[in-house]
């Protein structure tokens, strides 16, 4: 008999958990489907959250002849034989991996695409704006498969109950271990439930015991079965936020328990410069050591570097003036128009005319009055700095420098 999973493989959008604006009512690809207008788009997203599930849907749906192409393992003689077909009518690819597709493969695809005889859904994990060649990115429109909420997760549980080989009942407590363990993946969280059943007969009861007897964990080492990961790992961030230390060893003390030793080192590198930031700057390599000595042990030991970082991280002065400046800076590029990059800063135009451009390392202090802010947003700061550590409080002043000089040319 198939896996769970495989058998629990929607065939419908209305099937699909958590994708409504992508697949619901009004989504984006309903919309396509029910007009008919093909246009290739890039899926991107998590594992385990329906990505090759909804291309897969949308291809039976499209009424398109479909082929199926993964780009770290076919050739590019496959790609040929399956685009030769467009020569008697408009295909679909799904393209799974994408991101891992060769130039020149990309280079034959193009064409195709320009020309709507292809039409390409590409799938990836991975951020199509930083991982995906811009050619094939520019011609395809990106659409984000967001990870599963537990509430979606629980959903699919229940759903699958009636799939299994025999009849049994599930606690609360079960269905909350699972969804911690299946970390937002519908397939982890079906795969757990298929093993749990087979140490079970008809009519037993699923309990979080047993989970934790399959996914190869010791139960006494998750006494607080009511703890959200997601939530230990916010409340983590918050405990060293407001210099509690002892909230914050007591944080990181449930996450080690629960093992995911690289969801901890992640939260860690984001706190080191969300939170304390320009404040004690060396707080990040500090931090990147910690948790490369840490992956380089494993656990138990882990824990030690771990205890010793969080620590530091929590007594450290905080400021979050890197993550307020470059927000502001993303509002206002993406909410007005900012303008056009001075010709000073413009390499191509310094190229044609080098004295519009003077080096700053010829100039005291290696500074001058040239400003590099568009025109458009010429008088705006971004980055207002926080005096209440050493290292900014310094910033600060250098700043006032910066400031007088530059104020000599407005």
């Amino acid at each position: 008999m198939k896996p769970l999973a495989y058998r629990m493989r929607p065939e419908k959008f209305e099937d699909v958990f958590g994708q409504d604006h992508l697949i619901g009512m009004d989504g984006v690809l309903t919309s396509m489907l029910s007009k008919k207008k093909w246009l290739s788009f890039i899926l991107y997203g998590p594992p385990g959250t329906g990505k090759t599930t909804i291309a897969q849907i949308f291809a039976k749906s499209s009424g398109l002849d479909y082929y199926f192409f993964n780009a770290s393992t076919d050739s590019k003689a496959r790609l040929k034989d399956i685009l030769d077909t467009t020569s008697y009518h408009d295909i679909l690819i799904v393209i799974d991996e994408i991101h891992r597709m060769k130039t020149d493969v990309q280079d034959y695809l193009l064409p195709f695409m320009e020309n709507g005889n292809a039409t390409v859904i590409g799938l990836t994990t991975l951020n199509p704006y930083q991982s995906i060649n811009m050619a094939i990115r520019s011609r395809c429109h990106l659409y984000e498969v967001k990870k599963l909420s537990d509430e979606a997760i629980e959903k699919a549980l229940m759903s699958a109950l009636r799939e299994l080989d025999i009849d049994i009942r599930i606690d609360k407590n079960a269905v909350s271990a699972i969804v911690r363990y299946a970390n937002h993946e519908i397939r982890t969280a079906l795969n757990i439930l298929e093993s749990a059943s087979l140490i079970l007969k008809d009519g037993d009861l699923l309990t979080a015991q047993t989970v934790y007897r399959v996914a190869g964990r010791i139960s006494h080492d998750l006494d607080d079965h009511e703890d959200n990961f997601y939530e230990l790992l916010s409340a983590l961030q918050k405990s060293i936020r407001g210099s509690d230390v002892d909230a914050s060893l007591h944080y990181l003390a449930r996450l080690i328990t629960l093992g995911d030793l690289q969801a901890i080192i992640r939260r860690l590198l984001v706190i080191a410069y969300e939170d304390i930031g320009l404040a004690n700057p060396m707080m990040g390599p500090k931090v990147l050591a910690a948790c490369d000595s840490a992956i380089k042990v494993g656990f138990p030991e882990a824990r030690i570097m771990l205890s010793a970082i969080v620590i530091d991280m929590a007594i450290s002065p905080k400021s979050n003036t890197a993550v307020v400046s470059i927000d502001e800076a993303l509002f206002d590029y993406e909410n007005q128009d900012t303008g056009t990059v001075p010709d000073h800063a413009n390499n191509r135009k310094i190229k044609i005319n080098p004295d519009i451009y003077h080096y700053p390392h010829n100039d005291k202090d290696s500074l001058n009055d040239q400003s590099y802010l568009p025109d458009t947003i010429k008088d705006k700061v971004y980055y207002h700095p926080k005096d209440e550590s050493s290292y900014e409080k310094a910033l600060s002043d250098r700043l006032k420098v910066i400031d007088q000089v530059k104020r000599k040319k407005r």
